[in-house]
């Protein structure tokens, strides 16, 4: 039995630990993979666009002689920080299905990778589940083909091949980049008419000179239509145009979307417009008293609503909200 039971060991649900900890609560991180499993999904020699001061969580310091940490001085960082604040983390344990017992705590319906199957039981939930789980698909012929990829990892398996990558955003371009020092044939097909406006400024030059260079071919206004064993289709997003590349591997960089299933099993009222939990933004608490979200599981479709920088915050307003119940019960006992 826990004060709270926090699911996801994201750097959110970290944060969420360390902060109710502080306030004297006890706290168990339930995860179905490993500390920071999102950011070990991230590309190998990705670059963060936050300095290192916004990601760090539990006051512990995020040194680096970098600008700007890089995904491996991240991946230290958050052991170091999970360490040095003594959480409990339940590693390689997913959690299944959230329910009120009839005592009016949690119950928190969990399977490890054995397949043992347990309920832990908490006063209050956390919910700081990421999104890297649930790609969004585009619904096309050949999207299930093994060679087609929602994530990419570095580029040398990629040499000498051609490679189309779907989508404009950050992870798009510098995965183009990657491939392209590898000697890799990239096509990069979007379907606006610019590549996004949030490109890493110090990214964009050197990735529209490789373009103008024909170093990468750029497809803008364009779609993959269908993926074939050995091609691509592409059309034009505005006109009755198609042609076919060539293509060996498929990067669909098309982002992801949070999994609300342990949302729903408890009753958690969605937004219908977004697919967005109803909660109080002041405590983050949802529509179900001691169920609360952390991170990117309490935005809407648009999953860059919410960075680190911002959901590290929702763990101190979930952990006053919860030590300010505390407070008020232990005066009416008194």
């Amino acid at each position: 039995m826990h004060d709270v039971i926090i699911i996801g060991a994201g750097p959110c649900g970290l944060s969420a630990a360390i902060e109710c900890r502080r306030q004297g609560l006890s706290a168990i991180i339930v995860e179905k993979n490993f500390i920071v499993h999102s950011i070990y999904l991230y590309p190998t020699h990705m670059q963060f666009f936050s300095t290192p001061e916004l990601l760090e969580i539990g006051d512990v310091p995020f040194t680096t002689p970098n600008e700007k940490p890089f995904r491996h001085e991240a991946l230290v960082y958050y052991r170091k920080a999970a360490e040095k604040h003594g959480l409990e983390i339940a590693a390689y344990e997913e959690a299944t299905a959230i329910e009120r017992l009839e005592d009016g705590k949690f119950g928190v319906h969990t399977v490890n990778r054995r397949g043992e199957r347990q309920t832990r039981r908490a006063a209050s939930v956390v919910i700081s589940t990421g999104y890297f789980d649930q790609p969004n698909w585009i619904g096309i012929p050949g999207e299930d083909l093994p060679k087609v990829t929602h994530y990419f990892g570095e580029a040398h398996p990629y040499t000498g091949m051609k490679v189309a990558i779907i989508g404009g955003s950050n992870s798009a371009v510098d995965a183009a980049l990657e491939l392209m020092r590898v000697g890799a044939e990239v096509d990069m097909i979007y379907r606006g008419d610019s590549i996004s406006g949030n490109i890493k400024p110090w990214v964009r030059p050197i990735f529209e000179s490789m373009v103008q260079k024909e170093k990468i071919r750029l497809h803008l206004s364009s779609r993959v239509t269908e993926i074939t064993e050995d091609t691509v289709v592409v059309s034009s997003v505005s006109r009755p145009e198609t042609c076919t590349v060539d293509n060996d591997f498929v990067l669909a960089m098309t982002g992801f979307r949070p999994d609300r299933r342990l949302l729903s099993s408890i009753g958690v009222f969605m937004d219908d417009d977004m697919d967005k939990p109803v909660f109080d933004p002041a405590t983050m608490e949802t529509n179900i008293p001691g169920v609360y979200v952390a991170g990117v599981i309490a935005s809407g479709r648009n999953a860059n609503e919410i960075f680190i920088e911002t959901g590290r915050r929702h763990g101190a307003l979930i952990a006053g909200h919860l030590a300010g119940k505390q407070s008020a019960r232990d005066k009416e006992l008194n």
